[in-house]
Parts: C-alpha cells; structure tokens; sequence
C-alpha cells in the first residue's frame, strides 16, 4: 500500500535540520513512554455545517460534511489557533487523490476522531492544487522530517504556522506498520500540554533550515556547456529499465521531459540510443493499462513496472504533457500510432474535461462508487454479453482479457477483472489477424467506441472541475502543437477557445489569477501559472500567427519579473511577496509530476526575449540555468525541463520567417517549414496586407524589413546570426531547412 507520491528529488538535510529532527523524535518517543494523560473525547459533533461550506474546491466541498471542524487556510482559522493557543492539525490533499478519500472515511467521518481534533486542534484543509505554495513548503518539510512524501499530506503546525511534525497516510489504528491516526493524536496532544517548550524550539530550527535550503540555491557556476547534455544522456542510458522501458522501479510515472530531451537529443546528434529508449518508453507506456485503451488519456502512474495497472486518477498535467510528447514523437519518427495517442487524448479532454466556455478541468478521480478503478475494469463474461462472439474473441486477443482477470490486485473488489492492455505492437496484431493496419484499426475502433458508449453508463469517477491557470497553459500547448503537427484547425481552435477563457475570465487588473469555478475566478496566481500560460501562448502564436498572444504573452511576462523575480540572488520565487501568513518564500528549482516554474521560466523566457527582441528576458532565463548549473550534470533527471533548456541555448534550431499574403503559395511555405522535425526553431509569418502587418514588423525583429520579394511568398531562413537567401518556393526551403538541420552537434 502507498500513498499517492510525485517523483521528487531526495534532499540532503542540513546539520541544523538533522538536530531540529532529532529534539521532535525525541519528544514523540518520550511521549510514547510517558502515561498519557486520558483524552477527552466529549466533544460532540457541531450543530452547523464546517467551515468549508461557502469554498469553491471540490475537494475542500468533500469534506464539508465531515464532523471536523474543518477551516480553509485564512486569518479565521490562523487567528483563532493563535488566540488560543492550539496546534494546528494540517490536511493538504486534492479531489482525485485515492488515499486521500481513505482517510476521510476511516478518520475525518469519525467521530471520535472529529471530537478530538475540535476539542484540541484547530483542523485546516488545504486543496494542494488551489494553495500549491503552502503545499510545497509543507511538502518540502515532510520530504526533509521522513525522506519521501505523498498525499495525503499530514502536518503538525504551532500556532505561528511553523511544521513540528509530519507524514502522510494515517490509518485510524495502528496497523501494517504504521501508527494510527488516533495514537498520533494523543502523542501530539500529550507533547504540546508537557513539551510545549521543546516543540516551538524544534518548530524553529525546522523553518530555519527550509529558510536555508532555499537560499543555498543560488550560486552562479557559469552557463551550462554541451558536455551536460551528453551526461545527461549517458545518465539516462544507464538508469534505463531495458525490459519495460522508463527509469526506475515501481511504481513509475511518466516522463514526459525526459522523453522530450531524448527525442531532441537524437535528432540534434543522431544518437540512435536515445530515439531507442524513446520510443520504446512510449510504446510500452502506450500499451499498457496506465493508458485508457477504451476511453482514451493517461491515467496519473503504473503502481508496477510494467505500465500495466494504474493508479486510476486522470490528471490534466499529465495529459497536457503527454499529448506534448507523443505528437512530438509523431513529428521525429512519423510514426501514425503516436499521433493516433496524442489525438485520443486531445479528445478525451474535449469530451471529460473541457468547460463550455473553452476553459480545461483538472482531473477525474481514481473511484467510482467507493471503489478505485471500477469504472476502468471489465468481467469477461461482460464483455462476451456486449460484443458478437467473432468481435470478443477479436477484442480479447488484443487487448489480453482473460476469464480469471489478466491482473492481480489485493483488492476483492478487483479479483477475476479485466484492464485492457496490448502485449505487443499494433502491426503485430494486424498480422495475425491477416488484415493491413488501417483495417484493423477500424476494426478495434468500432469496438472501442462501443464499449465507451457502454461504459458510459456507469457511475463516473469524480470530477474535479476547477479550471487552473498553469494546467491550461499546458494543455494550451499540447492542443496548439497538435494543430500544427497534424494540421488540424480543430485543435488550433480548442487551444485558442482556453487562452480567451484564461485571459478574459481570469484576470484581476491585468494580474493574473490562479484557479476559476462556476463563474468565480480568485487566489492570487503563482509561478507556474504566469510561466506555463506564456509557454502556452508562444506555442499558439507559432500556431496562428495571431500577434496578440505575443502581446499577451509579454504583458504576463512584465507581471510576472516585476512580483516574482528575486532582485537579490535571482531565480522567481513560487509566490508573491507580502503574504504574512507563509513562513517562506519558496523558490522552486527541480521538478516533479510538473516542471517547476524556474525550470520552465529558463526555457521559455529565452524564447519569448528571442521573438520580441527582449534581451532582457532572455537573460533572466539565463541566469536562472547558470544557477542550476552545477546541478544539471550531478542529477540531471531532477531537472529534465532545465537540460531541455540548456539544450535550447547550446543547439539552437533556426529562425524561420514566412512573408505572403494568405495564399497557396504562402501556405506551401508554411507546410514545408512545418515538415521536418526542427527542434527549437523559432517561427513568425508576416502578411503584409492585414491590419496588423506593421505591428507584427516592430514586435518580432525577425520579421523587421521583411517584405514579399517581388510579390511573392518568401522565406527567410537565418540561424546563428547567419542568414540564408530568400526563397520563394516549397523545395527551395525544404533543401536550405535540410542542409542547416543535419548540420548535427556532437553525441
């Protein structure tokens, strides 16, 4: 049994750490020894509903209910824990967290628990996807007090908000190891009446040493040079798992970064390991039952390393990247099986998590009905009363269902069930069942779309139906990509529909803001909601060539350096300044599930600066890897979005500007611009006949003194400060982009 866990990197405790973590095992130990003194437990269930009635969070509205005297994070519940001088019991969980709904049931709906935590906590609730400021220094400090962290997330603060203890899961009693939620109580409680002293010195030494960990960051060890890629790669091949693909034992997410650089790396260098381990990594990933066979999109990780049975969660993030990374595998390999991946998924979120009104939803949750995965699993004997006997014989042999269940689980409720999986590759399929690839895929996609119309019926998982500013910007991008890629307006469109939500809907004063539901946009945003909605927006302006996403882009871009970016040592923190009731300002450098937002601030920014000619941008991006440099060789996989950015400096792609009138012509040129696989290629298209011809020329310098050369549709091609001659013809450009592309670094 695990909780639900990112991928975060370990952390080396600082001295001052270490001591803080021993004085806190000393008085739990001490406790444990000491009789406690009865607790009482007469507290009753209040009459009125929680204080999380009036929230706009799914998850914090699941738990409106519960008979503890649940707060939102706020000066209500901040105050009052001070005035009376209780510990807070601190929650941090989100809507589709499995683990999290556990302890819910087995403690939160308890009401001998609930009259303790009222009687001698004050209990806050945090959703980590609304407040991921407040859960990332408190998921920071529980990584530092246990060496691994999840969700749920369970923290002991003093009343000033300073962690003394922290964990994740709690069952209610002690079991599998582990003490129970109720036993802790009663140790924290029993500590804070007799060691109150000892605590709030041990609270103290705590935050200094986050305070520390953060500051011993920035050191400016020079720019990256190209043996850091080459390390990276040579560390990838070393980790990499050769039976299943990945890195990694179980459970395994998915690596989205990673794959992105590896596909880079081979294409820039022709290193054939790293396409290998690629592909092979997104195949299996691609077969197994982490993906939706039947629905379409990626479940959250493979609790094995086979990639076979998932944690059955849905996430945004994880979808946005992934789409990313398959249509870009289709691009470098054409390969039509990652392009069908990347356009299942695109529609799994048109058809579960997209708004009205354009904006994309955060996630669907692992259960239905009280159980993890039951919406996903099939009985065979179900299947043989759905489909003809020739169709579930077909569909049984492709998709490895089996009488008894094709997977095991210590879960009752899924013995004898059914994931569907391939064991082996598509065109392997189509063989034995003598039919071309194109036959069989419509044979398996007629079955499939059946079997959603009867899955359908079910109860669904939750939803979790905020709309947040950083996960639209990623989608935003994998829908913008795909629209190129595939040359699909539809997916131009979807992306356009998302950036106008975000930027009419949820903006306060040109600012930004974090997270919207039903018609209410609130929370001021952080770091990675400015960066990836620029990132996102870049992605749809080389899509449309529409200037006012670079407009919009830059305007976030000035908000963004001008709250975030410390003056001092450099980098952006996490969130604004002022807030009084963070202990710390966190300054995010490596990355987990999701890039962080300096990771993704050193690739994109550069970028931006690069089209609008703001030298000012590029070199904010820039210091932030020459601080991260030092660590890039050492752990690279820390910092995968970092080594794409550093691969972005060090083998830039060219600049490639398209100069016509909306026509045939222009539009070869784009098409031809568009075919190769071009990593970091920078494009703008100017039509000197629309309104905003002479805006585009003074926003983008590589478009500045372009013109259509004697009425025709020109490319210009220029790369290290090095410009090719115009062409006006489709195979003129695809020679010069060919010429200048195989022009490959070093491995």
């Amino acid at each position: 049994m695990t909780t639900h866990r990112d991928s975060r990197r370990s952390t080396q405790l600082p001295t001052s750490m270490c001591v803080a973590i021993a004085m806190v095992s000393g008085i739990l130990i001490s406790i444990a020894e000491e009789p406690k003194a009865p607790m009482s437990t007469t507290a009753s269930k209040p009459a009125f509903t929680n204080h999380l009635a009036q929230e706009t969070s799914p998850y914090l509205l699941q738990h409106k209910n519960n008979p503890v005297d649940w707060y939102p994070w706020g000066p209500e519940a901040l105050g009052k824990a001070r005035s009376e001088q209780k510990p807070i019991f601190l929650s941090i969980g989100y809507a589709a967290c499995h683990w999290c709904h556990v302890m819910e049931h087995e403690s939160f709906e308890d009401e001998q628990v609930a009259a303790i935590l009222n009687e001698h906590f004050i209990s806050i609730k945090v959703d980590r996807e609304e407040r991921p400021d407040l859960d990332d220094i408190y998921m920071t400090t529980v990584q530092m007090l246990t060496g691994s962290g999840g969700w749920p997330m369970t923290v002991f603060l003093t009343p000033d908000g300073k962690p003394f203890f922290g964990g994740t899961y709690f069952p209610k009693e002690d079991r599998w190891g582990k003490p129970g939620f109720l036993s802790l109580l009663s140790q924290i409680q029993n500590g804070w009446e007799s060691q109150r002293d000892r605590i709030l010195q041990s609270s103290s030494e705590i935050t200094v040493a986050l305070r520390r960990s953060q500051e011993t960051q920035a050191q400016d060890t020079g720019m990256p040079l190209p043996s850091v890629l080459t390390a990276a790669a040579k560390s990838l091949d070393g980790a990499y798992d050769k039976d299943d693909g990945g890195w990694g034992n179980a459970p395994k997410f998915p690596p989205s970064p990673t794959l992105l650089f590896l596909l880079r790396h081979h294409r820039l260098t022709g290193d054939q390991s790293a396409l290998d381990m690629a592909t092979f990594t997104l195949d299996r990933m691609a077969w197994g039952g982490m993906y939706d066979q039947i629905g379409g999109g990626f479940h959250r990780y493979s609790v094995d390393a086979e990639w076979l049975v998932p944690h059955f969660e849905k996430m945004l993030y994880d979808n946005a990247q992934l789409c990313s990374v398959y249509t870009e595998a289709y691009r470098a390999t054409r390969n039509p099986f990652y392009k069908r991946i990347a356009t299942d998924i695109l529609g799994y979120v048109a058809r579960e998590l997209t708004d009205e009104n354009g904006g994309f939803y955060s996630s669907e949750d692992a259960d239905s009905e009280g159980e993890e995965g039951k919406f996903y699993v099939w009985d065979h004997s179900e299947l043989h009363s759905l489909l003809s006997p020739q169709d579930a014989e077909f569909f049984n042999a492709v998709y490895a269902i089996k009488a008894k269940g094709n997977f095991s689980s210590h879960e009752h409720y899924h013995r004898g069930k059914n994931i569907p999986h391939l064991t082996k590759a598509p065109a392997e399929f189509a063989a034995q069942f003598e039919l071309t690839e194109p036959v069989f895929w419509e044979r398996l996609d007629g079955l499939r779309a059946q079997l959603l119309q009867e899955r359908d019926k079910r109860v669904h998982p939750g939803l979790d139906d905020k709309i947040l500013s950083a996960w639209n910007g990623l989608m935003i991008s994998a829908a913008a990509d795909a629209g190129v890629a595939f040359d699909a307006p539809e997916y131009t469109a979807m992306a356009q529909k998302a950036a106008n939500f975000v930027l009419t809907e949820m903006r306060e004063d040109g600012n930004l803001l974090r997270t919207h539901r039903n018609g209410n946009s609130h929370i001021p945003a952080y770091l990675d909601d400015y960066i990836f909605m620029i990132g996102g927006l870049l992605d749809l302006y080389e899509a449309d060539f529409d200037i006012r996403w670079l407009g919009e882009a830059e305007a976030l871009a000035d908000r963004l350096v001008r709250d975030y970016w410390d003056e001092t040592h450099g980098g952006f923190y996490f969130a604004l300044g002022g807030q009084e009731d963070l202990i710390i300002r966190m300054k995010p450098n490596y990355d987990g599930a999701i890039p962080s937002g300096n990771s993704m601030a050193a690739l994109v920014l550069p970028r931006l600066g690069m089209l609008i000619g703001r030298e000012d941008l590029q070199q904010r991006g820039y210091t932030i890897l020459k601080q991260a440099n030092s660590g890039l060789a050492a752990n690279p996989r820390a910092a995968m979005v970092q080594i794409l950015a550093a691969q972005a400096l060090l083998q830039p792609g060219p600049e490639i500007a398209i100069v016509g009138a909306n026509s045939a012509e222009t539009n070869a040129l784009l098409a031809a611009a568009r075919l190769d696989y071009i990593p970091n290629a920078l494009f703008a298209r100017l039509d000197p006949a629309a309104d905003s011809s002479a805006a585009a020329q003074k926003q983008i310098p590589l478009l500045k003194d372009k013109s259509a050369i004697g009425g025709k549709s020109t490319a210009f091609v220029c790369r290290n400060f090095a410009c090719q001659r115009p062409v006006h013809t489709a195979s003129e450009l695809a020679d010069q982009l060919k010429a200048l592309t195989n022009q490959r670094s070093p491995k």
